[in-house]
């Protein structure tokens, strides 16, 4: 039953955060996820069949509970629209895990709230779920890696100077991304669990 409701919590975080890139893109004059039918949260229009529930699935199974992250169908953005040239794709791309992060702040601050009431504590788990799940996105979606929103972020600050990194990191993405996993899973766990901490006032 756990699983389940981590694989819900899971979906609805993800789509929210694609849902967050298509809201922006639009207001910056960008329709294009508009006109595909993506500014929605109905998770059927934006669920990946492998990234959104075999991938967390696998993964939740292989360690035992303890990790699990997944995608959905990247919703479609054209930064030639924007009527913010210079800033509009970065906007766009602090959009999802921006969202994530206030969502992990306003379900960690009700769980401070709700501590209080022992009558309420059947929707600790519930909660705890929403803020740690928020905060791996958030987190793992920061980092400056291809296809991550923390390399268009990054690609933005780059002068033409650094034109090489960005190069060498749009075609090795993938690989560096499974490296960064493999090798500094317990780095970003660190960090989820120093803002979990923060937010919601103890320990994973």
């Amino acid at each position: 039953m756990e699983y389940v409701f981590f694989i819900v919590i899971l979906i609805f975080s993800i789509v929210i955060h694609e849902v967050s890139h298509g809201a922006v893109a639009n207001y910056l004059g960008d329709p294009t996820a508009k006109y595909a039918g993506r500014l929605t949260l109905n998770p059927l229009k934006h669920l990946d069949p492998f990234g959104s529930i075999f991938l967390p699935v696998l993964l939740l199974i292989i360690s035992r509970g303890t990790f699990a992250v997944g995608y959905a169908k990247p919703v479609p953005i054209n930064p030639y629209n924007f009527r913010d040239q210079k800033w509009g794709t970065l906007k766009v791309s602090i959009a999802g895990p921006g969202v994530n992060l206030f969502l992990a702040l306003i379900f960690g601050l009700l769980l401070r709230v709700f501590l209080h009431f022992s009558v309420l504590s059947s929707f600790y788990p519930i909660f705890i779920y929403i803020v740690f799940m928020n905060l791996l996105l958030a987190v793992f979606n920061l980092l400056p890696v291809p296809p991550l929103d923390g390399s268009h972020i990054l690609f933005t600050f780059l002068s033409d100077k650094w034109s090489e990194v960005k190069i060498f990191l749009q075609r090795y993405g993938f690989f560096v991304l499974i490296f960064v996993i493999i090798f500094g899973w317990n780095w970003i766990f660190k960090i989820i669990e120093i803002i979990f901490r923060l937010i919601t006032g103890y320990a994973i």
